[in-house]
């Protein structure tokens, strides 16, 4: 079989949900290190370089001690880059949301890429959507009305703005990501989109970059590690299992968004997140449990031979 030849991965369900949660909890340890980075007077962008240049040596000199360099090989490079293009600009927006917004607040923000997921299915897939799928988009919104509250100021316009854009990123790459673990691993993945986007991140350090106490440099480190880690759990997650079923394991997330803001920043979650949070989480549970009936539906049917 050919390098473009696509094959559907081993479905394995379980093992998808347990990485997809430890793939939550290590990504709210890098948001809590943007956050702490950001606070502390790095820019932004310098911030997304550091995130992405020690994936390329750290993975090069993992594929060269497993004797895997093959697994660069690749012939879809058009689409790695299409996925840092989408990438790059979905972590802008996931880590502006961050440093704009309370770390809970943002957190539960990002949770409505499954609403996003369903829209974009429907306006760029033509896919049917039931009324389940559209109540559970409305429901949604519902709560983020609830929580972001427009004109009484607590949350930023511009902030909300952000934070809302980043899942609907997170959509598309997700879908992105579906279809080239059907020929690249997790780790080619993960690589290409350092190679593509860590030369275009280093254009704005003339122009950002400022001298670092050692305590910035242990957080760019940390952030690093945990980026890549949490990188490749999310890829794994998907090549195990389907976005659907997987991205509930993301919820668990809003936990360490509430343990970390109290710990590093003393802020708790105001009465609104906790009126609106379970709103958007159960939108996203109405959607991945119709996404299951209808993927156990079609795997029903049987084929003609």
């Amino acid at each position: 079989m050919s390098s473009e030849e696509t094959t559907e991965p081993v479905q394995r369900p379980l093992y998808a949900l347990l990485i997809r949660l430890g793939a939550a909890f290590v990504l709210s340890v890098m948001l809590v290190l943007v956050k702490l980075s950001s606070e502390s007077g790095i820019h932004l962008a310098e911030i997304l370089f550091w995130r992405q240049l020690p994936t390329i040596p750290i993975l090069l000199l993992w594929f060269a001690s497993t004797g895997a360099l093959s697994a660069l090989k690749t012939q879809r490079l058009g689409k790695h880059a299409q996925r840092a293009l989408y990438g790059i600009t979905g972590m802008f927006l996931n880590f502006g949301a961050v440093t704009l917004l309370p770390l809970a607040e943002a957190t539960t923000f990002g949770f409505t890429s499954a609403i996003w997921a369903v829209i974009l299915s429907a306006l760029l897939l033509k896919e049917q959507v039931g009324l389940y799928r559209w109540g559970a988009v409305f429901l949604g919104f519902a709560g983020v009305l609830i929580i972001a509250q427009p004109g009484d100021g607590h949350i930023p316009l511009f902030g909300a703005m952000v934070a809302l854009a980043a899942p609907f990123m997170i959509a598309l790459i997700s879908i992105q990501i579906r279809d080239l673990t059907r020929t690249e691993s997790p780790m080619t993945i993960v690589f290409y989109f350092s190679l593509f986007t860590a030369p275009l991140l280093a254009l704005a350090l003339p122009f950002t970059y400022e001298p670092h106490s050692p305590y910035q440099w242990a957080l760019l480190g940390g952030l690093a590690l945990s980026g890549l880690l949490g990188q490749f759990l999310l890829t794994a997650a998907l090549k195990y299992g389907a976005v659907a079923s997987v991205i509930v394991m993301d919820y668990s997330s809003l936990l360490w968004a509430t343990v970390f803001g109290f710990w590093f920043f003393d802020r708790l979650p105001t009465a609104a997140l906790w009126i609106g949070a379970p709103l958007i989480i159960g939108a996203g549970l109405i959607i991945a449990y119709r996404e299951h009936r209808v993927a156990a539906a079609v795997r029903s049917v049987p084929r003609i031979p």
